[in-house]
């Protein structure tokens, strides 16, 4: 203990005669994605949001320069996420985590938070539970609970009564399954079969015979946005149930922007649910478009990830503002806690209690802009949502 507390005093006589910088002159902010394989234009999406955000409001705050180091974890592997946030603390010493596309990943970090005295800002992982299993975390993108729970009534609203529900078995998957039956059944439907995928599926015409056999008037689905959203999407429509008239609902990962061009006319007419489209007429998000498509090389690789890493770095910047450059993860969590900002996405609010961001959903339809290109238009908003898979809501 003595020891301790000699190089303690030590470490502050050190400060006072100026040897040490009073504060940190340049901070690290570690961002973990999925910048190669299969979802690297996720990642790539990441990235844009991040130097769009530092392009539009600078990279240095209040004298402290910011440098962002990008980890590649190309697909969910809870043990290496795990590893890049422990080399990202301890070699690069980074004062902030951000980024995190998959909910296992994002459990997998969590535990490491408290030690290391250092909060994670979620760009994308979704699931509810995240929240609580760390009082450092902070989430800036979505959770399906909230992107999904409107779709019930508005299935019934459009005279569907009857759905399949088929989802990806994993975390989101089941959280959305969860959101859609909890609404639409309270609306007065009926789920009459749900189905949960590996995520590794691929084929997914024996899935669509299922649907058709079912008798259900529409399908509600939910996959992780990249590959998998795109063949689904075609399968739908390939094999006859978009012609036959069943109805299809999703929240908007099934059509993110970056796949309607390979979709094409196929997608005309598709409903999601959503917290963000790039087609989103304010401001904010044109001067945000702006920045984005410069830092992502091209408009229809622009999709929601961004968004999440724009207004996350958003929320690092106020922590960094607050903590006047020190590190002290509680402190910089607290100061966040009931933030409020206009988002490109529209009016964000960052929970107190939940520590996650209330935001309005969108009903979007895949119509034909004025270009002549799919996009997502928003036919009407749902306010101020929170997330109501949290249980301390």
């Amino acid at each position: 203990m003595r020891a301790s507390k000699r190089i303690l005093g030590a470490a502050i006589g050190a400060l006072l005669m100026g040897s040490v910088p009073a504060y940190a002159e340049t901070i690290k902010i570690g961002i973990i994605g999925p910048f190669s394989g299969p979802f690297a234009l996720q990642g790539k999406n990441f990235q844009a949001g991040v130097e769009a955000y530092m392009a539009l409001n600078g990279k240095s705050v209040k004298g402290n320069d910011i440098e962002v180091i990008y980890r590649d974890l190309p697909a969910a592997n809870p043990a290496q996420s795990r590893a890049l946030a422990q080399e990202l603390v301890v070699k690069e010493k980074v004062q902030y985590l951000g980024g995190v596309y998959f909910t296992p990943d994002a459990m997998a970090i969590t535990p490491l938070l408290a030690q290391a005295n250092t909060p994670l800002v979620i760009f994308n992982a979704a699931t509810s539970a995240i929240m609580n299993t760390s009082p450092l975390v902070v989430r800036t993108s979505f959770t399906t609970a909230q992107t999904t729970t409107p779709l019930g009534k508005v299935a019934v609203d459009e005279g569907v009564k009857k759905v399949i529900t088929i989802v990806s078995d994993y975390g989101p998957g089941v959280d959305a399954e969860n959101a859609f039956k909890k609404a639409f059944e309270a609306a007065g439907g009926q789920v009459v079969e749900s189905i949960r995928m590996p995520m590794n599926t691929t084929d997914f015409s024996p899935i669509m015979q299922r649907v058709r056999d079912s008798g259900a008037a529409g399908l509600f689905a939910f996959l992780p946005s990249g590959p998998p959203t795109l063949g689904f999407a075609k399968a739908y429509n390939e094999t006859g149930l978009k012609k036959a008239g069943i109805k299809f609902y999703a929240p908007g990962d099934l059509t993110q922007e970056s796949d309607l061009p390979a979709l094409g006319d196929a997608a005309d007419g598709l409903k999601t649910s959503f917290h963000y489209a790039v087609s989103h007429d304010s401001p904010e998000n044109k001067k945000f478009v702006e920045a984005a498509t410069k830092a992502i090389g091209s408009a229809d690789q622009l999709s929601f990830p961004s968004v999440g890493a724009y207004d996350g770095m958003h929320v690092i910047y106020k922590m960094i503002e607050a903590t006047g450059g020190k590190q002290d993860a509680q402190k910089a969590v607290d100061a966040v806690k009931g933030l409020a900002w206009t988002s490109p996405r529209g009016p964000a609010r960052i929970e107190p209690d939940t520590r996650h961001i209330t935001q309005n959903i969108y009903l979007r339809e895949v119509a034909k802009g004025a270009d002549g290109k799919s996009i997502n238009k928003e036919i009407q908003t749902f306010p101020n949502q929170k997330d109501p898979g949290l249980a301390t809501q």
